[in-house]
C-alpha cells in the first residue's frame, strides 16, 4: 500500500483515496487548528501532544496561577451564573494543564451558558490532541463527534462544521477505510450540515465545495472497470452542482465557471471562459437564471449585514430589515438560516430571539425542532421573561409533560427580571396551563389537581404581594384564585379565604371588596355578600369609591333583598352619603378660599403665590387668621365654620394637629415641594374628573382648544389618588373661554364640569363662572351667610348652612350691627373658659 493513502472499498471494487486530498477539502483559516499529524494513523504510535501543558513554567508563576484557581473556584461557588469569572477559570486551567478540571469547568459553563463556536473548537481541538493507542480510541472519538454536535445545535457557524467534517473524514474508521456504512455516515453528515448552513449566502457553498470533493475523491478512487458504479457517482456530482447553482450565494458565478469546466472534463464540450449558460439543460439554466437575480435583490442586504465599521446597533437594524423582506418572500427556510446567522451575530438580543420564536410558532407551530430553539432562546437571554412564557405555551401545545412544564417553570423562577409584571405572567401561565390540562383530563391524572394550582397561586402571592400591593395586577390574581377554588376545587370556603387574605393586604380597594361580593352573589350567597357591604360602605375609599359603594348597597337590596333590607340600608347609607357630599363640597370651598388668600393678599404674591397641595389642605388649621380687610374676615369665618365641621365628620385633623390658642396659631414654613407658583389669572377649575385620567388625557381634550400651560391634578391626602379635580392654566382668556365652552362635555365615560377658577368672584362677567356668593343667592346682593337666601331645587341638603359660633348671641348680632362691625370667632382658650363657667 502507498505510503499517505488507504484503501477504500465500495462493494466488490476497491478504491483508494489520497488522504492529502482528503485533508485539503476543507482546509479553513482558523486561529485553533489540530496539533496532529497528517497521517490519521500516526496518532496511534506517538505519544500524545498535549497542547494545554506549560514544560518551561515558572514556580513563582505556577503558584499565582494555583491562587488564581482557588479564588476563581471560590467566586464561582457562590456565583455560578458570572460569564467572565468561567472564561478565566477555563483559562488558568488550560495553561496549567488541568486536563479534568478543565473538562468539568467547561462542562460546568455548558450546562448555563450556550458556547460560541470558537469555544467549541478550542474544546474539540484539545480533546483531539488527547487521543491516544489505547482501546479507548473508538470511544474519544465518539465523544469528540458529540462534542462537535452540540458545538453546532448553539450557533450556526459554517467553520465549525467544516471542522467537524474533517474530523470524521480523517479520524472515524468506518469513512476512513471506505465502507459502504461509512460512506453513507459522511453524506448523512453532509447533508445535516447542508440543510443547517446550505443557504447561507456569504459562506454557504463552502459546505457544497467540500461535498463535491468528497464525492470527487471517491469517484477518483473507484475501479475505471466499474463503468455502472462511476456513471453513477458522476451523476450524483451533477446533482449536487445543479443544487448549488440554484440557490443564491456569494461564488454563484464562479461556481457556473467551475461547473462547465467539471462538464468539459466527463465529455461535454462547453465554453469554460464564459459566464453564459449556452450549452446547459434549460431546467438548470432557468434555476440558475432565477437564483442570480435572487442573489442581485439580496447583494445590498449582505453588504450592509457583514460590515464591521458600522455600530451594533445599525448592523442589528440591517439584519431586521433582512429579515423582512425575507419573510415577505415567503421562503420559510430562508427566513429561518437568516434569523440563525443575526442570532449568532447578536445571540443576547432578546427582542431578535422574540421575533425569531413568534416567527416559528406561527410558521412551524408544534414542530420538534422548535424545544431545542425555545432552550437555546432561553439560555441565551434568561432575563427575558416573554421567552418563558412562549416556552411554556410551546410545552403544552406539543404536548409535553407535566415534569418537562415544571422543569421550565422552576428554571425560569431562578432567573432576575426587569419588571415584576413578567414574573407574574410567568406564574399565571403556569397555572392556565395546569387548569386547562386538569379540565381536558377524562380521568384524573397523578399529581396533576388542584392542589398544583393552589400551590402556584400561594407562591406567586408569597412573592408579588409586597411589590403589588394595592394594585389591578394583584386583584386580578386573587380573583383568578378564588374562582379555580369554587369551581374545580369545589371548596367556597377555600374561595372565601383568598378574598380575606387580599383584603387584609389591599383592604383599601373598592375593586377587592366588589369581586368578592360578586363572588359571593354568584354563588346565591345574598346573606354573605350584604355582611360584606356592612363591614365596607364606612370605608374611605380613593375618589368617588365611597359613593359608589354606598351606591352599589342600594342597587344591590333592590335586587335580591326585602322591604326590610332595602329600607335598613337606606338608613345605614343616607348619612353617610350626606357627610361625603358635604365634604367634598367643603374641601372644594377651602381650596378656593385658599387660592383667593394667596391672589389678594400682597405679602403671600410678594414670597410667590402658591397654590397648597392637597395634603397641605387637609391638614390646615380649622380656625381661619384675622385680617385686616372686614369683608375679607366674614368670608374667612364662614369657610372656617364649614371647615371645623368637614373635619369633625371626616376626623381628618387629629387632636395635635388642631391649634390649642389664638396664639398658636403660625404661618406654617414653605417648603421645597410648594415651589411652584400659580396666579389663577388664565385657570380652568375641572370636576367630575375620571379618577384614571392623566395630565396627558387632559392635555389631549384641550387639543383643539389649545394654549395649555400647565394641568394640576389634585391627589388624595392617604391615598395619592385623584380627586377628580383639576386646575388647566392657558396662556390667555381666548383659550380660557373656549376651554369653559367645553363645560358638560363627556371625557373618559364622564360629563366634565368646567368652571373659570375666579373663587373671588372678581370677574362675574366671565364665561361659565359664578362667584360663591352667587351661588348661594336669593335676589342680587343678597347673602347667604346673613340668612337672606332663597334655596330651590331638590339638591340642597349640601348647601352650607349659617353656622353661629360658640358664645354668639342674638344680643351680641344686634349690637354688632350697631356698631357696625361683626363678631370675631372665639379662640380655643376662650371657648373653653366659656364651657368651664358654664359648668
Amino acid at each position: 500500500m502507498e505510503q499517505g493513502a488507504r484503501r477504500l472499498s465500495l462493494g466488490s471494487s476497491p478504491l483508494k483515496i489520497p488522504l492529502t486530498d482528503m485533508e485539503q477539502t476543507l482546509e479553513i483559516p482558523s486561529s485553533e487548528t489540530p496539533t496532529t499529524s497528517e497521517d490519521p494513523m500516526d496518532i496511534v504510535t506517538e505519544p500524545p501532544n498535549n497542547p494545554c501543558s506549560n514544560s518551561d513554567s515558572d514556580p513563582e508563576s505556577d503558584d499565582d496561577e494555583a491562587l488564581q484557581i482557588q479564588t476563581l473556584e471560590t467566586q464561582l461557588s457562590t456565583n455560578p451564573s458570572d460569564y467572565d469569572a468561567h472564561l478565566q477559570y477555563i483559562s488558568v486551567l488550560r495553561k496549567q494543564g488541568e486536563i479534568d478540571k478543565l473538562r468539568l469547568a467547561r462542562e460546568a459553563m455548558a450546562q448555563i451558558f450556550p458556547l460560541t463556536p470558537a469555544m467549541w473548537q478550542q474544546w474539540a481541538n484539545d480533546e483531539i490532541s488527547l487521543i491516544s493507542s489505547s482501546s479507548s480510541y473508538d470511544g474519544a472519538i465518539r465523544v469528540i463527534e458529540k462534542l462537535y454536535e452540540r458545538g453546532v445545535s448553539d450557533y450556526l457557524s459554517v467553520h465549525l462544521w467544516c471542522d467537524y467534517l474533517n474530523f470524521i473524514q480523517k479520524y472515524d474508521s468506518d469513512v476512513c477505510e471506505g465502507s459502504p456504512t461509512g460512506i453513507l455516515k459522511a453524506r448523512d453528515l453532509f447533508e445535516h450540515a447542508l440543510i443547517a448552513c446550505g443557504l447561507h449566502v456569504a459562506e454557504g457553498s463552502k459546505l457544497w465545495e467540500a461535498y463535491i470533493t468528497f464525492e470527487e475523491t471517491i469517484f477518483k478512487s473507484m475501479d475505471e472497470r466499474d463503468l455502472e458504479g462511476r456513471q453513477k457517482q458522476v451523476q450524483r456530482i451533477r446533482n449536487i452542482y445543479h443544487r448549488l447553482l440554484s440557490i443564491p450565494h456569494r461564488d454563484l458565478r464562479s461556481t457556473l465557471l467551475t461547473y462547465k469546466a467539471w462538464e468539459s472534463e466527463h465529455g461535454n464540450v462547453l465554453d469554460v471562459s464564459s459566464n453564459s449558460i449556452d450549452g446547459i439543460s434549460p431546467s438548470v439554466a432557468s434555476t440558475y437564471q432565477k437564483a442570480l437575480d435572487m442573489l442581485s435583490v439580496r447583494a445590498d442586504f449582505e453588504e450592509k449585514i457583514v460590515r464591521n465599521d458600522v455600530p451594533d446597533a445599525e448592523r442589528l437594524q440591517s439584519f431586521m430589515a433582512y429579515l423582512k423582506f425575507e419573510q415577505s418572500s415567503g421562503d420559510p427556510a430562508r427566513v429561518k438560516i437568516l434569523y440563525e446567522r443575526s442570532i449568532s451575530e447578536f445571540p443576547v438580543s432578546g427582542d431578535l430571539w422574540i421575533d425569531y420564536t413568534h416567527y416559528l410558532n406561527k410558521t412551524l407551530k408544534a414542530d420538534k425542532t422548535l424545544r431545542d430553539i425555545f432552550s437555546r432562546a432561553t439560555r441565551n437571554c434568561p432575563w427575558v421573561g416573554e421567552l418563558w412564557v412562549r416556552f411554556m405555551l410551546y410545552l403544552e401545545r406539543s404536548r409535553g409533560s407535566e415534569k418537562e412544564l415544571s422543569d421550565v417553570f422552576e428554571r425560569s423562577l431562578q432567573c432576575t427580571f426587569f419588571t415584576i409584571d413578567e414574573y407574574a405572567d410567568i406564574f399565571m401561565t403556569r397555572v392556565d396551563g395546569l387548569r386547562r390540562r386538569i379540565l381536558a383530563a377524562k380521568e384524573p391524572d397523578d399529581g396533576l389537581n388542584i392542589s398544583l394550582i393552589r400551590d402556584t397561586f400561594q407562591r406567586a402571592c408569597d412573592y408579588l404581594s409586597p411589590q403589588l400591593k394595592n394594585t389591578y395586577s394583584l386583584l386580578q390574581i386573587h380573583s383568578y384564585w378564588a374562582r379555580l377554588e369554587s369551581t374545580i376545587g369545589k371548596d367556597t370556603t377555600a374561595a372565601r379565604g383568598v378574598w380575606e387574605s387580599l383584603l387584609k393586604n389591599s383592604g383599601s380597594m373598592l375593586e377587592a371588596w366588589k369581586g368578592y361580593i360578586s363572588m359571593e352573589i354568584q354563588m346565591g350567597n345574598i346573606s354573605g355578600a350584604r355582611s360584606i357591604y356592612k363591614r365596607c360602605y364606612t370605608k374611605r375609599f380613593s375618589g368617588t369609591g365611597s359613593e359608589d359603594v354606598c351606591n352599589s348597597w342600594i342597587r344591590f337590596e333592590r335586587e335580591f333583598g326585602t322591604l326590610d333590607d332595602f329600607e335598613h340600608a337606606s338608613q345605614k347609607v343616607s348619612p353617610r352619603l350626606q357627610e361625603l357630599q358635604f365634604f367634598r363640597l367643603q374641601e372644594e370651598n377651602k381650596f378656593i378660599a385658599l387660592s383667593t388668600d394667596h391672589k389678594d393678599d400682597p405679602t403671600k404674591e410678594n414670597k410667590g403665590d402658591k397654590r397648597k397641595s392637597v395634603s397641605d389642605v387637609c391638614n390646615e388649621e380649622s380656625p381661619a387668621k384675622r385680617q385686616k380687610d372686614d369683608s375679607r374676615n366674614q368670608k374667612e369665618k364662614s369657610y372656617s365654620k364649614n371647615s371645623a365641621k368637614a373635619h369633625k365628620v371626616e376626623n381628618l385633623v387629629t387632636p395635635n394637629e388642631m391649634p390649642h390658642g389664638e396664639d398658636d396659631v403660625k404661618p406654617k414654613e414653605p417648603t421645597t415641594e410648594k415651589s411652584k407658583q400659580y396666579n389663577d389669572q388664565c385657570t380652568a377649575f375641572v370636576s367630575n374628573l375620571n379618577l384614571k385620567a392623566t395630565n396627558e388625557d387632559l392635555k389631549r381634550f384641550f387639543n383643539d382648544v389649545g394654549g395649555v400651560v400647565a394641568i394640576r391634578i389634585l391627589l388624595d391626602k392617604f391615598t395619592k389618588k385623584s380627586r377628580g379635580l383639576a386646575y388647566v392654566d392657558f396662556s390667555d382668556d381666548i383659550h380660557l373661554e373656549a376651554a369653559v365652552a367645553k363645560n358638560k362635555q363627556m371625557f373618559l365615560g364622564k360629563k366634565l364640569s368646567i368652571l373659570r377658577s375666579d373663587p373671588k368672584g372678581k370677574r362675574k362677567g366671565s364665561v361659565g363662572h359664578k362667584s360663591p356668593a352667587e351661588h348661594g343667592q336669593g335676589k342680587k346682593g343678597e347673602d347667604y351667610r346673613h340668612g337672606k337666601v332663597e334655596l330651590k331645587g331638590r339638591n340642597t341638603f349640601a348647601v352650607p348652612r349659617t353656622v353661629k359660633a360658640l358664645g354668639w348671641s342674638s344680643t351680641q348680632a344686634s349690637s354688632a350691627a350697631t356698631e357696625g362691625e361683626e363678631e370675631r370667632p372665639k379662640t380655643n382658650k376662650e371657648l373653653r373658659n366659656i364651657l368651664l363657667k358654664t359648668t
